[in-house]
């Protein structure tokens, strides 16, 4: 079962794996529980829910048009809320059942040029930490993935495979899609990909002056 905007692309794919397709903007919470109810009406249960829905939003939080902050906060984090909110009832009928939200290694590091995108992430973040503990109580456990950056049409990582050194950080989807099974299958509430980012969020959290400034000096050259 496949949720997003786009009607066209999403039954194009829909098609290539025999699924079904819901036209939905996940960041509209009404439309998430119109959807929700009409996959309830023809499904019993969810064994297992991916929140992988995403836009860009990177740039100074002075500078980003309010309209474009608003967008990707509604779309990066609250999309996970309203979905798991509102196919909690078809996991729960599963249960044991899964709920991957895919974020960021933006939500784990951000600086100045981060912007709204890594706010998101950081709140998806969260998000996944305060609602997991509560949902294994009901027979659902929640894992965070965290990629670095991954090569898709929506977000082209052309300005990183062109440096030789950062170029080797850079994903493709394939490796965030078994990320995904591997976090499932072993039961690992997160998971950091490449894994050697995750120092990266420990830095932060220790020196958060020192790595804010050094990673908007790399962003700036880049």
């Amino acid at each position: 079962m496949l949720l997003a905007r786009g009607l066209e692309r999403l039954e194009a794919v829909a098609s290539e794996i025999d699924g079904e397709a819901e036209p939905c903007d996940v960041g509209d919470r009404t439309q998430v529980e119109e959807a929700a109810r009409r996959v309830a009406a023809r499904h019993p249960a969810a064994h297992l829910l991916i929140n992988n829905a995403g836009i860009p939003g990177r740039g100074s939080f002075l500078d980003v048009e309010p309209e474009r902050i608003e967008a990707v906060i509604r779309t990066n984090y609250l999309g996970s809320v309203w979905c798991t909110r509102a196919f909690l009832p078809l996991l729960e009928a599963a249960a044991p059942a899964d709920v991957v939200n895919v974020v960021s290694v933006a939500g784990l590091v951000a600086h100045g040029a981060s912007g709204p995108y890594s706010a998101a992430k950081h709140a998806q973040l969260a998000f996944s930490r305060a609602v997991g503990p509560e949902l294994r109580q009901r027979g659902v456990r929640v894992h965070a993935v965290c990629p670095g950056p991954v090569e898709t049409a929506a977000f082209p990582q052309g300005n990183l495979l062109e440096r030789p050194l950062a170029g080797r950080t850079v994903l493709q989807p394939q490796q965030v899609a078994e990320a995904v099974l591997a976090a499932v299958e072993h039961d690992r509430a997160e998971v950091v990909l490449p894994r050697y980012l995750r120092l990266a969020g420990v830095a932060q959290a220790l020196l958060p002056v020192t790595v804010g400034r050094f990673a908007s000096r790399l962003r700036g050259r880049s």
